[in-house]
């Protein structure tokens, strides 16, 4: 078992976000927890040009933050994650591109768009009926879902950072194929979704990285580096 993980943290850096202020602080949380050494480095996407720029980590979180300055690096980062079985967690924008990327990739659906960034084709990835910027909201989890393993429960309260999710146009054909929609809001909407039989993907349009302000662990980060180890 390992006693060091090499996190990519895949977005261009934001002093002022707040799941960006978040984020190194879970991960000494979450190193202190488990007792091991995560050596996390950004990858800003400009510098992702093929996935050499990948080599060598043994997870990649794709954090918030989109659009990015290079969607297509994330997006090749996404199906590099999700085709070689490498322990992969998305939030919030990186929720977003992962629906995106599995809707083009394993669908077929070419022509699969983000409306913060596309203007023609299938967008499915579309604004929110209402803003989640700076709110908080439950989740139910799907009973027996790698997120509500990681949880131990089938309920949480998580904040968001977001105006963008899954066209609820989209749901129907996506539960046709093995990408499992795993949590709610209370009316239903999409907020989760992961990927059974590989060894960890799994994304949240909520931003659990935001427990550690309030000195807490994100179950999620714990179960992905756990994952990576």
């Amino acid at each position: 078992m390992k006693t060091q993980v090499r996190l990519a943290l895949i977005g261009d850096y934001r002093s002022e976000a707040v799941a960006h202020q978040a984020i190194p602080v879970a991960l000494q949380l979450t190193a202190s927890h488990l007792n091991l050494d995560i050596q996390s480095q950004w990858l800003p996407t400009e510098t992702l040009s093929d996935v050499s720029a990948l080599q060598g980590y043994d997870a990649i979180w794709v954090v918030p933050g989109s659009p990015y300055r290079n969607d297509d690096g994330v997006f090749m980062t996404i199906r590099h994650a999700r085709e070689q079985n490498i322990p992969f967690l998305g939030s919030c924008g990186g929720f977003q591109y992962a629906v995106v990327e599995y809707a083009r990739n394993v669908m077929g659906w070419h022509d699969a768009g983000h409306a913060e960034t596309d203007s023609g084709g299938r967008l499915v990835i579309a604004p929110l009926s209402c803003s989640l910027v700076e709110k908080n909201g439950t989740i139910l989890f799907q009973p027996n879902s790698l997120i509500a393993r990681a949880y131990g429960k089938l309920e949480t309260h998580e904040g968001y950072h977001c105006n963008f999710g899954v066209n609820p146009e989209f749901v129907a054909d996506l539960q046709q194929h093995p990408l499992i929609i795993s949590g709610h809001d209370i009316e239903g909407d999409v907020r989760s979704v992961e990927l059974p039989g590989h060894r960890f993907y799994a994304a949240t349009l909520f931003q659990s990285e935001r427990a550690a302000l309030r000195g807490e662990l994100s179950p999620l980060i714990v179960a992905l580096i756990q994952a990576a180890r």
